[in-house]
């Protein structure tokens, strides 16, 4: 019976420290070193050469200018409206805002899952602040946070996943 007791409190205990575990943010290059090989998929060059990439850098271009004057701005590459999509880890890891729409955007912070071991392991990585989407319904609801209309554009989710997918190839 002690016995019982002893190990429901210890698995409380490690529940109750998971839980209140805080994931940090660290950046895409810690991403790279391992996706970027051939047997990763390429994530982290095909991520590069996305406009995810590069849309914190768009704030700093003259169409982004013309957009901004519409809207009464300033200077979008100073404005934390413009930041909430061009920048989105501006709040919570401003050392990434350069990174733009960077993986843990959408994958969350790695500072739990980064470690190989846990990464082999989909469970524990997702135990570790991991997001993966289980299907296409879930993707598109986290492209819309930003792609909802950006800007009086439509949004083409079939297309513009096609241009980002960056799928593990099967072992």
């Amino acid at each position: 019976m002690k016995k019982s007791i002893i190990l429901v409190v210890m698995m409380a205990v490690t529940a109750a420290g998971l839980s209140s575990q805080t994931f940090t943010y660290v950046g895409s290059a810690k991403c790279a070193i391992c996706h970027k090989t051939e047997t990763q998929g390429k994530q982290f060059p095909i991520w590069q050469g996305t406009k995810h990439s590069k849309s914190f850098a768009a704030l700093s271009s003259p169409q982004a200018a013309d957009v901004a004057k519409q809207a009464n701005v300033q200077n979008p590459a100073e404005c934390p409206d413009c930041f909430k999509c061009h920048a989105p880890l501006y709040e919570k890891a401003a050392e990434l805002k350069a990174e733009g729409v960077t993986c843990e955007v959408c994958h969350g912070p790695g500072s739990e899952y980064k470690k190989l071991n846990i990464m082999k392991d989909l469970a524990l990585a997702k135990q570790n602040g991991l997001i993966v989407y289980d299907n296409q319904d879930a993707i598109k609801k986290q492209c819309l946070t930003c792609h909802a209309n950006a800007h009086g554009k439509s949004f083409d989710f079939a297309a513009a996943v096609e241009k980002i997918k960056h799928n593990k190839p099967a072992q």
